[in-house]
């Protein structure tokens, strides 16, 4: 019997590039394996699967979560800013 083939999107973003890869995966397909499927990693070498965390529509996930139809599969950036100074840095470049 064959395993039904579900389509995929992988997606990561950066500030100057961004990169969404359709693939079509088996339905016992992972997001760990879908994103190595994607050669996405050799695009973005800063990815480091140990450390970055992922999500499925927005939604953070584990690697071993299994893939349904239609699912984004997202790889998430650390932030390089705390939200908090960020907000301060804004308010006070505002008031100036």
């Amino acid at each position: 019997m064959q395993e039904l083939l579900l389509n995929i999107e992988v997606a990561y973003a950066r500030s100057d590039k961004q990169l969404i890869i359709p693939l079509q995966v088996t339905e016992s397909c992972t997001v760990e394996q879908a994103i190595e499927l994607s050669g996405i990693i050799g695009q973005f070498p800063e990815i480091d699967l140990a450390v970055n965390k992922v999500g499925i529509f927005s939604q953070v996930c584990l690697l071993s979560a299994r893939l349904q139809e239609n699912d984004r599969v997202e790889i998430y950036r650390s932030l390089v800013i705390d939200p908090m100074e960020a907000r301060r840095q804004r308010a006070a470049k505002q008031s100036r």
